[in-house]
């Protein structure tokens, strides 16, 4: 695919991708909105599954662009109230999403597109729920409105629907008259618009010819509000005239139908008498140009797509120049150090200052911009969260808070499985059917929650249940009937260790095989993967309460202060960011309790992990002194024995490449400058490899 064609796939996948966020988020919004859906709301899915239909269409994706077309039709009868959003129209909907994810992702790795028959079934289904357009009947309630004909002329089928709706509904209407200047009319309505909202429906917007500045427009707003009309006319603010519309037994004649057409701009209209009586206040408009100057043609868009991988390379790049300016410092001490020109190594020094100054600036930028809120995995699974449910025959109430805690994009685009496994194994083993819960004098309605939170440099991730709880004795029994442990071995274990073995690779307590689960593949997928992201999962469950696991995660792992040890002469970075304190420490100070060496910090025990003999390195004598790093992520800490520190230094990570991409403990390499390449430790696989002992009984399968 040439340069040309494969930007011009990225710019579609990305902005599908967008809407396709957007229409799955806002139909989660129209299941929870019960019986009064919001118009607007109805408005916003409708103009998404619009815009995937045009975007498809202009693309070429056929298949995409059909499906896109039925669900827009069917949106469209629900939103003009010829179809009621019941719960089976609701459940059809949201299987868009899905197929729509699935399509751009065959469109982005230039796939075959295997979605073609799912999309063409799932677009028919939608057909048919759409019903054949019905007559207005008689009595429409329009008729009662004083609206004067050349309004009443220009209102769209979707503008008339929400008038007859507001009316039925008892809703008072009312027109509501502004004037901007023409350089800040589109802003200053949109405003206007916004704050009108808090009080009620904005019907339609059209421009009048009540204008008497040359250099200004009126317009006048159809706005239904149960608010008094002062409320109203002080959220319009000064300069607007706020008039009720009144209603009367009889009214105009029918109009015809219109063509259907979301609400949108300023149209044209034929000029409306004023009303008598109106409640107003004089008009002053604040011309933001001066006479005769053109209104600007700048974009209201602040936002600019910009692809990770471009990112990434901008982030090597100042990886690059920090090694620069290290190599810069470096040269600025020694020629002060030798006098040579004292002058001229002060100021190297100072340009030195100024640079590190500079590139921690630029690398603040980029990681910001790298930077992407958790609920753009969160409502993908809130979606996954419903069908399940309906799927296994249960009532949960999902519940999801932390969705703006913000993560490197690409941490978040590689929590989507892990996550979604938990969620699934909540719903399919932890929550109970809903008589089981009745029986034990539980609520009918299951709880799983899922909630982000900020820990420094670190997120902390939990998904919980109020289920059954794992059972211990039954995941005993599962590790001894798989040969993962003898019984002598786990009776040394203790709880949290025995519940550990869930993430044992196929170990599954499912007694028969569901949709769901129950192949043997599921938790250790989950652990693997939050390994490979340098975190770590912990698990905490209660007997009939519920279960909980937490997962703590770096923010970014694309730039890293880290602290750089030494032993057996060789140089090692460990990521500042999991380091806790470092100790100086006698070797009499270390003992040994059960197989394991600890030191004693602050009354606690800390159990110690020589990294010499960790990465089988050939280690002078023991030292009588040694520096202990203690690192820790969640509730775990681990303190790692080095020879020497040689100080801290932002990093690049680099990936190992294949061969070496499994080594347990190394997270990649980096480049201190000078030519010295280091392995950069990974902390959360360390600490799991250590605290978990490395092997319970004879048969258990070792990662790495």
């Amino acid at each position: 695919m040439s340069e040309r064609s494969q930007k011009a796939v990225s710019e579609f996948v990305s902005e599908a991708q967008e809407n396709i966020d957007a229409l799955g988020r806002d139909l989660l919004r129209l299941d929870r909105g019960g019986q009064e859906q919001s118009p607007d709301l109805l408005n916003a899915v409708f103009r998404a599954a619009h815009t995937l239909k045009g975007l498809s269409s202009m693309f070429g994706v056929e298949r995409m662009a059909r499906l896109a077309h039925a669900l827009e039709d069917l949106l469209d009868e629900v939103r003009m109230g010829r179809r009621e959003l019941d719960t089976g129209v609701l459940d059809l909907l949201l299987e868009a999403p899905e197929i729509f994810a699935r399509i751009i992702a065959e469109e982005s790795e230039g796939r075959l597109p295997e979605t073609a028959e799912a999309a063409t079934l799932l677009a028919e289904r939608l057909r048919a729920r759409s019903p054949a357009a019905a007559a207005v009947p008689s009595g429409d309630p329009l008729e009662a409105l004083q609206l004067p004909p050349g309004v009443r002329g220009v209102l769209t089928e979707y503008e008339e629907h929400r008038l007859r709706a507001n009316v039925q509904k008892g809703v008072a209407l009312v027109r509501v008259k502004v004037s901007f200047s023409l350089e800040a009319f589109d802003r200053e309505l949109a405003e206007l618009n916004g704050r009108l909202k808090k009080l009620g429906e904005v019907v339609s917007t059209l421009p009048s010819s009540d204008a008497t500045d040359r250099q200004a427009i009126a317009f006048e707003l159809l706005f239904a509000s149960r608010e008094p009309v002062a409320t109203i006319l002080r959220e319009a603010g000064a300069g607007a005239a706020v008039e009720p519309v009144p209603v009367q037994l009889g009214g105009f004649p029918p109009v015809p139908r219109r063509s259907a057409e979301p609400p949108g701009g300023p149209r044209q209209a034929a000029p409306a008498p004023p009303a008598p009586g109106p409640v107003s206040v004089a008009l002053s408009p604040t011309p933001e140009a001066g006479p005769g100057e053109p209104p600007s043609l700048r974009s209201a868009s602040q936002s600019v797509r910009v692809d990770i991988h471009k990112l990434d390379r901008l982030m090597n790049v100042v990886g690059e120049l920090v090694l620069i300016r290290s190599s810069l410092a470096a040269q600025a001490d020694r020629a002060k150090a030798e006098r040579a020109d004292a002058a001229l190594g002060g100021e190297l020094q100072l340009l030195s200052r100024a640079l590190e100054r500079k590139l921690a600036e630029l690398q603040a930028g980029i990681l910001e911009v790298r930077m992407v809120p958790l609920e753009q995995v969160f409502d993908k699974l809130a979606r996954m969260v419903r069908k399940l449910a309906r799927e296994v025959g249960k009532e949960i109430d999902f519940v999801v808070a932390g969705g703006d805690v913000e993560l490197d994009k690409l941490i978040v685009e590689e929590l989507s499985d892990p996550l979604m496994h938990l969620i699934r194994n909540s719903i399919d083993h932890g929550i109970e059917p809903p008589e089981v819960r009745s029986r034990v004098g539980k609520p009918e309605v299951g709880r799983v929650r899922l909630e982000a939170a900020q820990r420094g440099n670190h997120v902390r991730i939990v998904v919980e249940d109020d289920g059954a709880g794992l059972d211990e004795e039954r995941i005993r029994q599962v590790a001894v009937e798989r040969g993962l442990a003898t019984g002598e071995a786990l009776s040394s274990l203790s709880r949290r260790e025995v519940l550990n073995l869930v993430f044992t690779p196929g170990f599954s307590t499912a007694r028969q095989v569901t949709a769901l689960s129950g192949r043997g593949v599921g938790l250790d997928v989950v652990k693997t993967n939050i390994a490979e992201l340098s975190g770590i999962i912990d698990l905490a469950t209660t007997r009939g309460l519920g279960t909980r696991f937490e997962i703590t995660l770096p923010v970014t792992l694309a730039i890293l202060r880290a602290l750089v040890v030494s032993v057996a002469r060789r140089a090692y970075a460990i990521p500042l960011n999991s380091v806790l304190e470092i100790l100086e420490v006698r070797a009499d100070e270390v003992r040994t309790l059960s197989t394991r060496e600890v030191i004693s910090l602050r009354g606690a025990t800390l159990p110690l992990l020589r990294l010499s003999a960790f990465l089988r390195l050939s280690a002078a004598a023991q030292p009588s002194r040694f520096f202990v790093v203690v690192v820790g992520l969640a509730q775990e800490r681990l303190g790692i024995a080095v020879e020497e520190l040689l100080g801290q230094q932002d990093i690049v990570v680099k990936p190992l490449g294949r061969p070496l991409a499994g080594v347990r403990g190394i997270a990649g390499a980096t480049d201190l400058g000078g030519r010295r390449t280091v392995l950069v430790l990974d902390v959360g696989a360390i600490i799991e490899e250590v605290i978990t002992p490395e092997r319970i009984g004879e048969g258990v399968a070792r990662e790495g």
